[in-house]
């Protein structure tokens, strides 16, 4: 073969090597971006898994006021009906909130991931054994937890000695209807007054005194009569 015929040999293998190279070259630039984009998806998720859930609607009519405190009330007679809330517990046993109509409900939205859940899982704790021989029973959902290990953990770590329903897609948040005071965020905590009707929430890890202040206007009175609610 005479050299001129060897040289478009070499210039064609040339050619496919530089395109080769900038292919490789080209996938390895997308490949960083998409690891670069889902890590910042990721971080992203984290920052705002323990602020809002996004897992239910707020518009509408709300018919609720929201204090300084940040703890939302409804006048007695506005109150719409908790939705059903019932199934598995973490502990792998049946629950239904409705069982409990008659009784105030302390109902707490966590997940053993959310470091403000674990913050206030004492106080949550401590407040129960106060108030459950006053007509009052704690229930929590536990949220997002890909298994039920992490949530019984959680649950033995810090004490906590009332059920949760385990809820880890969110379908029973989705259940609390747009307008009303529906759990919105991770942590929520909602009370259920006594006819089963939701009379307060907030959307934020509660101390042991906020905890409380929520609380005391649906306890009873010194008559043994549910209290009225503070308007």
């Amino acid at each position: 073969m005479s050299a001129a015929s060897r040289a478009p040999l070499r210039s064609n293998l040339s050619n496919r090597s530089n395109r080769a190279s900038t292919t490789a070259s080209t996938t390895g630039r997308v490949r960083r971006r998409v690891a670069l984009t889902t890590g910042a998806v990721a971080v992203a998720l984290l920052a705002t898994a323990c602020g809002s859930g996004g897992t239910s609607g707020g518009g509408g009519q709300t018919g609720f006021v929201t204090g300084a405190d940040g703890i939302s009330t409804v006048k007695e007679g506005e109150r719409a009906d908790a939705p059903d809330l019932s199934g598995e517990t973490v502990d792998g046993g049946q629950l239904d909130v409705d069982d409990y109509k008659g009784k105030v409900v302390v109902l707490n939205v966590w997940g053993s991931w959310c470091p403000p859940c674990r913050a206030e899982a004492k106080n949550f704790e401590k407040v129960y054994q106060d108030v459950k021989d006053q007509g009052v029973q704690f229930v929590g959902i536990n949220t997002r937890d890909t298994s039920t290990g992490p949530a019984r953990a959680f649950e033995e770590e810090f004490g906590v000695s009332y059920p949760s329903l385990y809820d880890p897609t969110g379908k029973l948040m989705l259940r609390f209807e747009k307008g009303t005071l529906n759990p919105q965020a991770i942590p929520s905590t909602l009370v259920i007054d006594r006819e089963g009707k939701v009379a307060a929430r907030t959307l934020q890890a509660l101390s042991e005194e906020k905890l409380r202040k929520m609380l005391d206007p649906y306890l009873t009175d010194e008559s043994g009569e549910p209290a009225k609610s503070e308007q």
